[in-house]
Order: structure tokens, then sequence, then C-alpha cells
């Protein structure tokens, strides 16, 4: 018998930068002419049905004009075209359009639109290089910076993809103006979690300064954006690859989740977030990580923006519970969940070692019946 030794060690840099402002297709351009696309003269433009016509073709259209091989590749909105079915369909797209490794993803649109084009970029070819330019407040907070990608299935969301990392982030805030109200609404939810877990003065804000977010004020869309940029980084560039501390990100995701699915999607993911950070600020404050008075605050901080803090009358509680055990978090058959440290801060257990808690079935369970 022989050995023979592989040795691949590798220091790899996936910083990126993340611009925040005001029509920023000139400044994608501009970018691209200094060296973002890396040579690439072939761009594959993906956006859905709702997004097309406002920004993924008019950015297509400025790419071509800047004398880039760009091309449209559309599909149907809504979180249910997150599946390996659609992913499939624009692979295949793609290479029917002579699509090869020379190429660049720029994803145009919401956390739908950058997880399913992130996770064809990152297999596509191998790996092709990609840009986020997000159009949502959700997706600002959340899905378009940290480079978690994935589909969802029928038996469990996010658990079929990989972590691949962006060349550039934008987050044109002035794409926010044509988000309908509710959809402002449901992208908060993501920002509110980063207040509870790291950043009381975001939390503070947002008490404060609901409303101008919600009429897309320039001032305070730009100060929640680069705080919620920074409590990603912080927890990103400690734990890339959720071997421990990225667990935090999941706050109220645990029944977040599995409620959205629940729920057959009728919730948006924000108003599912919502409803998980009351059901672990409930159960937080059970087990003393927080006080009352500070879980009626983050209830109450919910409730003023607009988004759900009870369970719809339509969801079967036995359904939801059964749901919870697809959560990634789940060890050995057990739930487990992340719960934050009063407001602004988040707990670690086993001396630091970990940032979710198992907790039974019947305690869980006991909280969602009284929601």
């Amino acid at each position: 018998m022989s050995v023979f030794h592989v040795e691949l060690k590798k220091t790899i840099d996936d910083s990126y930068d993340v611009t925040i402002g005001q029509e920023l297709v000139p400044t994608l351009i501009r970018d691209l002419k200094k060296g973002l696309d890396g040579g690439v003269k072939k761009l594959a433009v993906i956006t859905d049905s709702n997004v097309e016509e406002l920004y993924g073709g008019p950015i297509c259209q400025a790419l071509v004009g800047a004398g880039y091989q760009a091309e449209l590749f559309v599909f149907p909105a809504g979180e249910k075209s997150k599946v390996r079915s659609v992913k499939e369909l624009l692979e295949d797209s793609m290479l029917g359009s002579g699509f090869r490794r020379d190429c660049m993803v720029i994803a145009v649109g919401g956390g739908v639109v950058s997880d399913l084009a992130g996770f064809v970029a990152g297999t596509f070819g191998r790996g092709v290089p990609y840009i986020n330019y997000s159009t949502t407040l959700l997706a600002a907070a959340d899905a378009a910076v940290g480079g978690k990608t994935a589909v969802d299935t029928p038996l469990a969301t996010n658990l079929i993809g990989l972590i691949y990392q962006p060349k550039k982030v934008y987050v044109d805030i002035d794409t926010w103006k044509t988000l309908p109200r509710e959809h402002m609404i449901n992208g908060l939810a993501e920002t509110v979690k980063h207040g509870c877990l790291a950043d009381l003065k975001l939390f503070e804000y947002l008490e404060k300064n609901t409303e101008k977010i919600l009429e897309c004020d320039p001032e305070a869309c730009t100060y929640i954006s680069e705080h919620n940029c920074n409590v990603k980084y912080q927890v990103v560039m400690k734990d890339e690859r959720e071997s421990g501390l990225r667990e935090i990100l999941n706050l109220g995701h645990t029944v977040g989740r599995a409620i959205e699915t629940v729920s057959d999607y009728q919730l948006l993911h924000g108003e599912a977030v919502s409803i998980g950070l009351v059901a672990q600020a409930r159960l937080g404050a059970k087990h003393r990580y927080m006080t009352l008075d500070e879980c009626e605050r983050v209830i109450n901080l919910l409730s003023h923006i607009g988004l759900p803090v009870t369970i719809p009358d339509y969801i079967d509680r036995e359904e939801l519970v059964k749901k919870l055990y697809t959560d990634k978090k789940v060890r050995d058959g057990k739930l487990r969940f992340v719960f934050q440290k009063r407001i602004g801060n988040v707990m670690s257990f086993d001396g630091g070692e970990s940032y979710a808690k198992p907790v039974s079935e019947d305690e869980i369970r006991g909280i969602i019946m009284k929601m």
C-alpha cells in the first residue's frame, strides 16, 4: 500500500466592498471597467419577473450600452421559485446562450434572487464571479451580504446550497422607493433582528425613526444599511462558514423559517421572522436571558413597525412544532435556539463554545400555543 499526500494549503482573500447609495448603475459600470469584471465581457443578469421591468432590464441594457455582452435571465418572482428546478432552468438557459466559465453573474433583485443567482454562480463552470445589486431592504439587510446561497426543498428551507462570496454588493436605496409599503415593513424584520442581537443603538434608532425609514428618507435608510452591514461583517469575519458564532444570525429563524414554510409562503420572510423573534424573546424571558420589560420592548417595536407578533389562526400549531425539526441548528434530533441577551447582545453557552441552546419540544410548544 502507498499513500500520496496532496497538499493544497491556500490563502484566499474573499474581501469585497458594499457600496450604499442612490442611482448606482453608473457606479456599477464604472467599477466593472476599472477591473471588477476581471477581464470578463459576458455578463448574465439574473432577476425575477417583478424586478425585470423596473431594474433588471434597464441594467442589462446599460451594460450592453457600455460594451458588454449582457443577457437577461428571468424567473417567476417569489419564494416558491427558490428551488432546484429553477436553478437548473437558469443554468440550462445560460449554457444554451453560450455562457461558459468566462462569464460573470449579476444578481438584480431581492433575497430570492441573490440566494438563487449566487448559488448558480457558485456551481456554474465550477464557480464564476458574481455581483449582488440589491433592490430591497430585506436583501440589503440579509441575503445580499455574507455569501450564503441556497435553495429550498419540500422538507426544509436553505439546506441545499453553499457559502460563496460576491465580488461586490450594491445597496441602491433609491430602488426601495418602488417597493410597496408592505415590503418595506417586511424588510425591517431582519434589521430589528440585528439590533436585538448586536446593536442597541440600531434598535433605539428604529424605535425613533420607523416612519422615516418607511418613507425612504435617504439619511435614515443609509444609517440602517451601514449598521446592518457592520453587524453581519463582525459576525461573518469571525465565522464565515457557520461553524459557531454565525449561528447568531439565525435569531428568530427557528420558528420563523418553520412558520414561513407551514404557511405555504402566505407569510413573507420578514413577517415570519418577526413571529420567530417574539417566540425566542418570550422563551428567553422565561429563562431570564432578558427581562419581561425588554421582551415587551422587542414586541412593541415589531408591532409599531407593522409586523405580526402572533401566529395566524390558519397555522396548524402541531404541524408547526414538527416543522421545527427541519431547522439546520438541530443536533442529534434536538431543537436548538439562539437567544438574545437583553437587547443588543446574544447568549453564549458551554463556556462560549456554543451560541444555541437545546430546548425541549414541550417548552417551545407551550410558547407556540400561547401565541
